[in-house]
């Protein structure tokens, strides 16, 4: 079953490890044409060799000129996924001004700047997933930053959708609760945060990056074709309390 996507073409940032990798494989196995960008590393070459024929892989920095030129460059485009992001975790009243714009910039206008490239080139039926954060709904210590950022991102999902519509492009979000993923690592590896985390989970248990691909394919595939202006949340029930 294809969901509609098969022969579509979708670009996916920060598509070598974690959620973005999950996302760019799902995609794949419904058929659309994975354009996956990320920076140079061997995570980035293994996800070549599993695409295969059915993946292009564009090695730079998310937040470079370079990648809004390779856009512009492209014929057309069905799909974008927005998922580079980053986070540093820290006390509010610690947050250097380096740290602040190194989010501000990674989160917000890095996505605005690579979904206004990307609108150019698509058409009636283009879908764009932001990949948010439950983040972006509520608050949580020492991640002021980041729940700016996010907060920032779901608003401006809704503001596109709005704009969009007429042209027949989509505009939805996906907002994880704490997926498990190299990012993550690190803090979920102490158990006393682990332990938070998953108390604030109803389903007590953090979720998986395929939890988050398949939103993802949800929300690009013919069966959301009236879904726009959305946040689907994936996050165990954390929000809903």
């Amino acid at each position: 079953m294809s969901a509609g996507l098969d022969g579509k073409i979708a670009l996916v940032t920060g598509a070598s490890r974690g959620i973005g990798r999950a996302v760019s494989l799902a995609l794949h196995e419904v058929g659309v044409q994975v354009v996956a960008s990320a920076r140079p590393s061997e995570d980035l070459v293994s996800l070549a060799s599993e695409l295969g024929d059915g993946g292009i892989i564009w090695e730079g920095d998310a937040t470079a000129d370079e990648l809004l030129s390779r856009i512009s460059g492209m014929d057309s485009l069905d799909i974008l996924i927005n998922n580079a992001g980053g986070n540093r975790p820290e006390p509010f009243v610690d947050v250097s001004d380096e740290n602040l714009d190194f989010i501000l910039n990674l989160n917000v206008r890095t996505t605005f700047r690579i979904a206004r490239e990307s609108v150019k080139r698509m058409k009636l039926g283009g879908s764009i997933v932001n990949i948010t954060s439950q983040m972006g709904h509520v608050g949580s210590p020492n991640r002021t930053v980041y729940c700016m950022t996010k907060h920032a991102i779901e608003g401006l999902t809704r503001a596109m959708a709005v704009e969009l519509a007429p042209e027949g492009i989509r505009v939805n979000s996906v907002a994880p609760t704490f997926i498990e993923t190299p990012l993550t690592k690190p803090m979920l590896a102490d158990p006393e945060f682990e332990a938070f985390v998953k108390r604030m989970i109803p389903m007590g248990k953090t979720g998986q990056p395929e939890d988050v691909a398949a939103a993802v394919v949800y929300l690009c595939s013919d069966g959301a074709g009236m879904v726009t202006g959305h946040s689907l949340l994936v996050d165990g029930g954390w929000t809903a309390q």
